[in-house]
């Protein structure tokens, strides 16, 4: 079964929004306030072109359709004004209340929860067009793979919607049962391809956890961050690799890692993972476990904000948020605020302030500035020595060449020649000293 895509990258749609701001007890998708702006950079992002919208407060959802009849009336008078050919809701809809909203909007009588005849005028929901975004921007068979058995978990309860020729056969008599026929076909056919993609996501963790391994001797990082934060862009900055960096959403969907040279002896790995967003949906957040692993393993988490943002502590929390399934809450974490180039002079004052006070050892930078790139691989630097301990070891004149393996794997801060042998202060990993006094009996530890 191929991913379904909207053509919406193959021309631009023309699309409304709409939204309905609810008390935030009616759950995570649809409860709370709407966010019609960032909703409006996901539609460019996909290819559309929004022409207007509209917006309705209540204090619980119309069970039918969602918004209430006269917000609905008004919805369709600004669809038949603008010509549009999609409304986008920035709530979660209900198959049902997709249809009925379908049918108002295309002439036809809304009867709840039964299909109608599909019209020129589409309907979906949020979730719908970060799907839809997700598979316009997956290259990696992996990415492709994550990307449809989300969509397929997510569609799999609105067959009905998008099968139009389950809509030709229901209801008439001699029909209905053939009908419901088809429907079961294609749940089992939708239900074994789901089985497969898991199947082959599980094949991919397990290779991805063979190649984590090789690495896993190495301090790794991970850039996390709220979608557009500017991950790419750093990551360029630090290592001078050719990745992606683009202003839209969701550029990059695939897990980039490059190694980083601290210096002459340090190196680290730091991975470039997907952009999160506000209610990311949880069929994605699921399928793209086996690209999350490398945040789930990273010794630090890199998070990188939206300085210039008019509510940067919003994505702070909605990215905290996927983070809470992912990793410990006592994970080693450099706040990263990005983009202070955007902002005014004084602007960027106040939240330089602001945020260094709120986040102790935050870093606030631009990207784009080379003083300021080089703070954050100090910053790196800092946690590998952290990593690192400073031990007096006696190496016997018999065995120098174990003097020269110090100074190829450690910091060599002093060294002192006695009638014993060498003295040395050594800075260097727990686990490389342990390696090499347990290997061999010449050298010794003095406490």
């Amino acid at each position: 079964m191929a991913m379904i895509e909207h053509d919406l990258d193959k021309q631009r749609e023309r699309v409304i929004l709409a939204g309905v701001d609810l008390p935030l007890r009616f759950g995570d998708g649809i409860g709370g306030d709407c966010d019609l702006e960032e909703l409006e950079r996901l539609v460019e992002t996909a290819g559309g072109t929004v022409y207007g919208e509209v917006r309705q407060r209540r204090d619980r959802p119309a069970p039918s359709t969602l918004i209430g009849k006269g917000k609905l009336e008004e919805l369709l008078g600004a669809v038949k004004e603008t010509e549009a050919t999609l409304v986008v809701f920035d709530n979660d809809l209900s198959p049902a209340q997709g249809r009925n909203i379908e049918k108002v909007l295309n002439g036809v009588e809304a009867k709840p929860d039964k299909p109608g005849d599909a019209g020129k005028v589409s309907v979906i929901d949020r979730t719908e067009l970060i799907l839809d975004i997700f598979a316009n921007h997956a290259r990696s068979r992996q990415a492709r793979m994550q990307v449809e058995l989300a969509q397929i978990q997510y569609m799999l309860p609105r067959l009905t919607k998008l099968w139009s020729h389950l809509e030709r056969q229901a209801g008439g008599i001699g029909t209905r049962g053939p009908g419901e026929t088809q429907l079961e076909t294609d749940r089992r056919i939708v239900g074994k391809r789901m089985t497969k993609l898991k199947k082959d996501l599980i094949q991919v963790a397990a290779d991805r956890e063979v190649q984590s391994r090789r690495r896993r001797e190495q301090y790794s990082a991970a850039l996390v961050g709220y979608t557009n934060a500017g991950k790419s862009t750093i990551l360029r900055a630090l290592t001078g690799a050719d990745v992606l960096v683009e202003n839209k959403l969701f550029a990059t969907l695939d897990t980039t890692t490059r190694r980083i040279e601290i210096d002459e002896r340090r190196q680290m790995m730091v991975s470039d993972t997907v952009g999160f967003i506000k209610r990311l949906p949880h069929h994605l957040v699921e399928s793209f476990q086996a690209t999350l692993a490398e945040v789930a393993e990273a010794d630090l988490l890199v998070h990188i904000v939206d300085a210039s943002h008019d509510d940067p502590e919003l994505q702070i929390g909605s990215v905290n948020e996927v983070l809470a399934d992912l990793v410990p809450e006592d994970r080693d974490t450099l706040m990263i605020f990005n983009k202070i180039d955007a902002l005014t002079p004084e602007r960027a004052e106040t939240v330089r302030n602001r945020f260094t006070r709120l986040f102790p050892g935050a870093l606030v930078i631009s990207a784009h500035d080379p003083i300021d790139v080089e703070k954050v691989r100090s910053a790196f630097e800092a946690r590998l020595l952290e990593q690192e301990q400073i031990v007096h070891i006696e190496v016997p004149y018999t065995r120098m060449d174990l003097v020269a393996v110090f100074h190829r794997t450690g910091s060599v801060l002093d060294e002192k020649h006695t009638e014993n042998g060498v003295l040395m202060d050594v800075r260097l990993k727990k686990e490389e000293l342990m390696r090499l006094a347990g290997k061999d009996e010449d050298i010794r530890i003095i406490e």
